[in-house]
């Protein structure tokens, strides 16, 4: 071990990065749910665990998926002290399982039946050379429409909109009478959040197929996507001027308090909803983005689980027996505002947007219209995705036109798979 890595290993220990001895009946768990919600469901799994005499030391690293929780994660490994779980998205769990870094959880799978209750494509996540190494948590859905019926009510428009001919249309009549017909927040997740939507929703799953999980050059440079990329131009124009750098949860508030009509967001924003002391499906409306009914884009967060020792493997099968369980995905989803991984979960205790989400996704399921996020980590590796979406973020920011648009991406998306 050469000096400029044991000082590595000492400032990460310094800075907390290295864990604490672990005893065998314990997990260590690395998570970036910080907020009141999240905090809440994590609360849900580590009760599980302790009921049945796990312990569970927390490891939580705040602001979200991004670089912290990725650094120190790469640290503990690189240090060959993992932690027993680490939550990540679907890609980053293929990263790591082709680093031989996971561990196996075929026995538990095979004798709780994994196989049969975990949709396909999220499989194709857990699953790496027909070995389970992750345990699905989740499954949310990022193509949703959220409304404020009171507003769309008062400027006369009766339901959300079902066509991109009646959204346009009900954009123009809300902004003409002074209201924001759709908040947003400026950031590069949220533009490909809308992104994705509009993919689907104008060319249909055949289209979104080719066009984001296979990154078929003709796909990317048809008429189809510079369509798609005329209506972001066009929902640009419904965004208030104030829209750069505002976080999702602030554009959901514009909704919930009658500041604009409409946002497109995932099922995370019944976070909001809830805490606001509103039923999501009644007091807020939610509805598909046009064109995209049945086709269900998802992204799911797992909990991969690393290779340990002997004496921490019994810690670690309880640990993933207990994310699939079925009282555990019940009541995690229900804290946290998306649906269970596991699809024999009944779906009487969620809410209509809950209920609506989960027979659609096994309708999905059936009709293999089931596909990863682009925005979300489930559509193409980091590198891949980061091209998409900074051609996605500069046309929303800039007059730069569909045909351009179209052509730039398919040069960086080209550039980005060698």
């Amino acid at each position: 071990m050469n000096r400029y890595f044991k000082l590595s290993l000492l400032a990460a220990a310094s800075l907390g990065l290295i864990g604490t001895a672990q005893a065998a009946d314990e997990v260590e768990v690395l998570h970036w749910w910080t907020s009141g919600g999240e905090a809440a469901a994590v609360q849900v799994l580590k009760e599980d665990l302790e009921s049945k005499n796990v312990g569970w030391q927390d490891m939580a690293v705040a602001g979200g998926g991004g670089d912290a929780a990725r650094t120190t994660l790469k640290t503990r490994v690189t240090a060959g002290d993992p932690p027993t779980a680490g939550q990540m998205l679907g890609m980053a769990v293929r990263d790591w399982a082709e680093q031989g870094s996971l561990g196996n959880l075929n026995e538990i799978a095979a004798t709780e039946g994994w196989e049969d209750v975990v949709p396909s494509a999220v499989k194709a996540f857990a699953k790496y050379e027909d070995d389970w190494v992750a345990a699905p948590v989740n499954i949310h859905r990022p193509h949703w429409v959220w409304s404020n019926p009171q507003v769309l009510a008062d400027n006369g428009i009766d339901a959300p909109p079902s066509s991109w001919e009646e959204f346009n249309a009900a954009a123009e009549k809300l902004q003409a009478n002074g209201v924001i017909p759709l908040a947003h927040g400026g950031q590069p997740w949220q533009d490909a959040t809308i992104f994705e939507a509009v993919v689907l929703g104008l060319g249909g799953a055949d289209f979104y197929q080719k066009s984001i999980i296979e990154a078929d050059e003709e796909a990317i440079t048809s008429d189809t996507m510079k369509a798609v990329f005329d209506q972001m131009r066009t929902m640009r124009g419904f965004v208030d001027p104030n829209f750069s750098g505002r976080d999702w949860n602030l554009a959901t508030a514009m909704v919930l308090n009658g500041e604009a009509a409409m946002q497109i967001m995932g099922d995370w924003a019944k976070g909001e909803i809830v805490a606001a002391e509103l039923i999501p499906g009644e007091d807020i409306l939610c509805s598909l983005v046009p064109g995209t009914e049945g086709s269900f884009l998802f992204n799911t967060d797992f909990f991969a689980m690393f290779n340990v020792g002997d004496d921490k493997q019994a810690a670690q099968m309880q640990l993933a027996s207990s994310i699939l369980a079925p009282g555990f995905q019940e009541t995690f989803n229900l804290t946290k505002g998306s649906i269970p991984a596991n699809m024999q979960v009944s779906d009487e205790n969620f809410d209509l947007c809950g209920q609506k989400s989960m027979a659609d996704l096994k309708a999905a399921e059936s009709a293999g219209t089931l596909m990863g996020s682009l925005a979300h980590g489930h559509g193409q590796p980091s590198a891949v995705q980061a091209a998409y979406v900074d051609v996605v973020t500069e046309h929303f920011n800039s007059d730069m036109s569909s045909e351009d648009a179209v052509q730039k991406m398919a040069a960086a998306v080209a550039d980005a798979q060698f």
